[in-house]
């Protein structure tokens, strides 16, 4: 996902978190600014949804404004053989080293 954040509270002619802060409380939402921030410098790993209809409300925006698809762009490099799940065609367990079977591993030193 593509977070536009910026985008939506530029179109409000939001620039600063600290407009964005203001902005926020308006509606009744008061994170942080430390949150503020967070929000503002990069894309956030999750955003409850309580809080993301308080963005909107207070950008006057959609969902679809803040976000927008986009490919997973770590599965497009790879070839289809590593893409696969989790114990799917493989096996199980870990294989054990040629040569390691058996032998014995030497002490530590006294």
């Amino acid at each position: 996902m593509k977070w536009n954040l910026r985008w939506a509270a530029a179109k409000r002619d939001i620039w600063r978190p600290t407009q964005l802060q203001a902005a926020f409380r308006e509606v009744g939402f008061t994170p942080s600014l430390s949150k503020v921030a967070a929000l503002w410098s990069g894309t956030p790993v999750t955003v409850r949804l309580e809080d993301l209809d308080k963005i909107c409300a207070a950008l006057q925006c959609t969902v679809a404004d803040l976000m927008e698809a986009e490919p997973v762009a770590a599965a497009e490099g790879r070839p289809e053989s590593e893409r696969r799940a989790v114990g799917e065609s493989g096996p199980a367990r870990p294989i054990p080293r040629p040569g390691s079977c058996g032998a014995r591993r030497s002490l530590p030193p006294n």
